[in-house]
């Protein structure tokens, strides 16, 4: 699973209906939008929650993490491990690279499995994360961009964590951002 953004029962609800075992929890980075129902899914599926070694603090930290901007200041348990670029994780018969994306938050990645690519906030279609919050920095996004994302396969199919999937080709072509 990436990025638990919504109701765990919802989630929940699928994940049974479809039968499966969650082995991971991967956040793709720490804002409370990406990670409001990950305690309640990390008890009730018995998964790991994973983060990269950079955005670990931003899990018990209500400024990095953005509940803090909406009064929740909300505390998450610690991740149950760490990764860091080009890591490598295994589930369901995939693999899953780690592609450390720094810009948005300092411990931001992008999950590589087959063609696809799971951005969180990095990359969207015509546009890229911001940089305003916590500790973002605009040239590290811009880098991570054009140093790692664009250097994929133009058939790499793009999913966000907000909007329409798109492709790498159509980003590195059309997306006024990069």
């Amino acid at each position: 699973m990436i990025d638990p953004g919504s109701d765990a029962a919802e989630i929940t609800e699928a994940i049974d209906g479809l039968k499966l075992k969650i082995k991971y929890i991967i956040l793709t980075h720490a804002h409370i939008d990406h990670i409001v129902s990950v305690d309640e899914l990390r008890s009730g599926l018995d998964a790991k929650v994973i983060v990269h070694r950079e955005e670990a603090r931003a899990l018990t930290n209500p400024f990095y993490n953005g509940s803090g901007l909406f009064g929740l200041n909300k505390v998450f348990r610690e991740a149950d491990a760490v990764v860091n670029d080009g890591d490598v994780l295994e589930a369901g018969g995939l693999k899953f690279e780690i592609i450390h994306t720094p810009g948005h938050t300092s411990g931001g990645i992008c999950i590589k499995t087959c063609d696809k690519l799971f951005t969180g906030d990095t990359l969207f279609m015509m546009s890229v994360g911001r940089t305003d919050l916590g500790d973002g920095d605009q040239d590290q996004l811009m880098d991570s961009i054009k140093n790692k994302l664009m250097k994929l396969k133009d058939e790499t199919i793009v999913l966000p964590g907000h909007g329409t999937s798109t492709t790498i080709g159509y980003e590195r072509a059309n997306n006024p951002f990069i």
